[in-house]
């Protein structure tokens, strides 16, 4: 196995409070697979990655629980400079906001060499002729003339594709893509996730795709995990989650896509609104959110259910879910 989560908790201690991010997550990714971790905003998906690569900031943040096992190493026991070592040439992440992620002041080449530089020992020249190579690997058009530009100077679907190639630049084992359409229109939005297939494709790489979307990952996923308020409510094979979800969180997100056969009718929405991270509510996080919930929702909180060999749901009700 690639990666393995186990039972991750992580926490953010403030002046209100504290703040329960992630409350024992659990997932795996092998090598060629594609783990679509999905959720509303607030839910921990961005968070757990975030300590998957080692970049949480800490504090406020602080992992208070769990494992984090790479290619069977736990990296919660790793010093900071051996976890250097795995970010970029192990693992590597896709940024949301590509601009925001982009040094502003550096040409993109002298970026996207600085990884050759740092990890490989490339002379700065070979750096640049490798940052050539890698911009013309995710089509960026005139590379050799554009490898002196700023980020600026590209549109958001280039700078996007920038932010893959310099993902991809050390050919780590697992990328990690958090949100990186969310700032496209749709066509490019479709190109960026066939590219990212394309890639993964050919360097037999595991991708955690971090999306709020289920439309994007429908043809590119092999697996669904679904977090709610910092834990995993449903995880399921990506055709089992369309054909019949198990959780009436994934029934709320799946009805709330937009379908082409309802033209005219009032889009679906979840009713009320995400949880507190430092109120939780007691029982079933989502019970307040539910039509489904009963009073024992209320009052015990529902374990991860065996649904099937390769499917797991957090709910009390889920073969009534799954039948409706």
């Amino acid at each position: 196995m690639l990666l393995e989560v186990r039972e991750l908790q992580v926490e953010f201690r403030t002046q209100d409070g504290v703040a329960h991010a992630v409350n024992g997550v659990s997932y795996e990714v092998d090598a060629g697979e594609t783990l679509a971790v999905l959720g509303e905003s607030g839910s921990g998906k961005s968070v757990t990655a975030q300590a998957v690569m080692g970049i949480l900031d800490m504090p406020p943040g602080r992992i208070t629980g769990g494992q984090i096992l790479f290619q069977g190493q736990d990296l919660l026991k790793l010093r900071e400079e051996e976890r250097r070592k795995i970010r970029g040439a192990g693992m590597a992440m896709i940024f949301q906001d590509a601009l925001s992620a982009l040094n502003p002041v550096i040409s993109v080449g002298d970026q996207l060499g600085e990884m050759f530089v740092v990890h490989r020992g490339m002379s700065a020249r070979d750096a640049r002729a490798k940052a050539v190579e890698l911009m013309e690997r995710v089509r960026i058009p005139a590379a050799a003339q554009r490898v002196r530009d700023y980020p600026h100077q590209f549109s958001g679907g280039m700078r996007q594709r920038i932010m893959i190639a310099m993902a991809l630049a050390l050919e780590p084992a697992l990328i990690i893509a958090d949100e990186p359409t969310t700032a496209l229109d749709v066509t490019v939005q479709a190109q960026v996730m066939d590219l990212l297939a394309e890639l993964q494709r050919e360097y037999h790489m595991g991708l955690i795709l971090i999306t709020h979307d289920l439309g994007v990952v429908a043809d590119v996923a092999d697996r669904i995990a679904v977090m709610y308020a910092g834990k995993i409510v449903e995880s399921a094979p990506v055709r089992d989650i369309y054909k019949a979800p198990a959780h009436p969180y994934t029934r709320g997100l799946l009805d709330s896509i937009p379908r082409l056969d309802q033209k005219g009718q009032e889009l679906y929405a979840i009713k009320g609104l995400p949880p507190n991270l430092m109120d939780i509510p007691p029982g079933c996080s989502f019970h307040p959110r539910c039509p489904m919930a009963q009073d024992v929702c209320r009052t015990d909180e529902p374990p991860l259910y065996e649904v099937s060999d390769v499917r797991g749901s957090a709910c009390h009700f889920w073969r009534e879910c799954l039948n409706g």
